[in-house]
């Protein structure tokens, strides 16, 4: 599954050293190429079997703002959804947990002592973390998995799927109910304007 390669080079990108820029050039290079591999081939699969509906993958900067389908303007409606959302099933979690739920430590999270450690790893992380991740995961998981689903179920229950499978590709347990309910709302927003700059705006603003 194409997440899974990226959480790998994410996970080798933690091992580093922090003094390890070169290396680190190299990693996010090794990401890039796995990104536009995978995209490539998904892409591959949707010209193999049709029928796709002909707005699929679509990237289109124009009209942000459209109330209808602007992508921008749904990616800060469900942006807000999803803060909303996140921040109460947290509350709930804690109130039936009887403590604070803790993040759990994933791929994403041995980065972080990363940061600052050069200018070099710097921006390389931000490039793995803030663009290919968001581009990959919301081509793969609202623009290829949730597209799919659509041809057999109505929209809404390919939300709630495609927000299931999210929620436990990313490999951590304790944050499955959060993880869940941010699916939903990427794939909300995204059903309302079949853009993947929504999903992938909000997603990148999340992070």
């Amino acid at each position: 599954m194409p997440i899974i390669w990226v959480l790998e080079c994410l996970e080798k990108f933690a091992e580093c050293s922090l003094d390890s820029a070169l290396l680190a050039g190299k990693v996010e290079q090794s990401c890039s190429s796995v990104t536009a591999v995978a995209i490539g081939v998904i892409f591959g699969i949707t010209n193999t079997f049709r029928p796709f509906s002909d707005d699929i993958f679509r990237y289109d900067f124009k009209e942000p703002f459209k109330l209808q389908n602007g992508w921008l303007l749904w990616a800060g409606i469900g942006l807000f959804f999803a803060l909303v959302s996140i921040s109460l099933t947290g509350a709930v979690m804690t109130f039936l947990n009887g403590e604070t739920t803790q993040r759990e430590t994933d791929s994403l999270g041995l980065l972080l002592p990363l940061i600052g450690s050069s200018n070099i790893s710097t921006a390389c992380l931000l490039g793995i973390t803030g663009v290919l991740a968001p581009i990959l995961e919301e081509t793969v998981f609202r623009g290829f998995l949730m597209v799919s689903l659509t041809m057999w179920f109505s929209t809404p229950v390919s939300v709630l799927i495609t927000a299931v499978v999210f929620a436990f590709a990313h490999l951590t347990p304790g944050e499955i109910p959060q993880l869940f309910v941010l699916g939903v709302a990427l794939g909300f927003s995204y059903s309302q304007t079949r853009n993947l700059l929504t999903p992938i705006t909000q997603f990148m603003l999340l992070g």
